[in-house]
């Protein structure tokens, strides 16, 4: 028996879902040689993976050119998951050296497209929606807490910004609290054009998805490390 374990908080979406069956069929080939192999008896829970099936799934989930909302047969897989809770984060925790086989800048396009993604490509700050002639949305997604300073790459750590948010929002000159208030620095010089900025609301945008939004933890750590009281 084998028994995978995943750091809680550390999990990370593909970018672009990957169906179990692709146009030509199955898209991990292998499990068809794997139901004949086990014909007659209960298919095995944890298998081998051939490289060429590894592969594939992987250039499929990592796909540049696939497009940066879900697809509509994805749909449904979010929809089932809408009402999941955030789960629990185990903070500042202490865990062995381990070899990374993700590049930075893999997980920096995935971490932008999954950030982009729960926040329907709008920043969160301002509400809007700005998308260029390329079709590529002037937004950013923003670490809560920086990967300079532990914050891991997992989209309740992440918050789509626009230009100008990112940068107050990076030193400092807003911050949020835990309900998502839009907090504003007295530090600033230009209290109300900052808060022309801030939508009507004066909250920042929530993700559809109960588990994206941004956690507590990491909120108060921005509050406490950056924002300028």
């Amino acid at each position: 028996m084998y028994l995978a374990l995943i750091v809680p908080g550390s999990y990370l979406d593909f970018a672009n879902p990957v169906s179990f069956k692709g146009p030509t069929g199955p898209v991990e080939r292998g499990v068809l040689n794997e139901q004949r192999r086990i014909s007659g008896r209960a298919q095995s829970a944890v298998r081998p993976i051939s490289l060429e099936d590894f592969n594939r799934i992987f250039e499929l989930g990592f796909a540049e050119g696939a497009p940066l909302l879900p697809r509509v047969d994805a749909d449904v897989r979010l929809a089932q998951l809408d009402e999941r809770e955030q789960a629990p984060f185990i903070f500042e925790q202490q865990r062995d050296r381990v070899s990374l086989t993700v590049s930075r800048v893999l997980r920096d396009r995935v971490f932008r497209r999954i950030v982009l993604r729960a926040y329907d490509e709008r920043c969160a700050i301002t509400g809007l929606k700005l998308i260029n002639g390329m079709g590529r949305a002037e937004v950013a997604a923003a670490h809560i807490r920086p990967v300079e300073a532990n914050g891991p790459d997992i989209v309740s750590n992440g918050i789509a910004l626009s230009g100008t948010a990112h940068w107050m929002f990076d030193r400092g000159l807003i911050s949020l609290t835990d309900d998502l208030e839009v907090l504003i620095s007295r530090q600033t010089n230009d209290l109300e054009g900052v808060r022309s900025v801030i939508n009507k609301t004066g909250r920042a945008l929530e993700p559809r998805r109960p588990s994206d939004r941004p956690h507590p933890h990491f909120l108060q750590w921005h509050r406490e490390h950056c924002f300028k009281q």
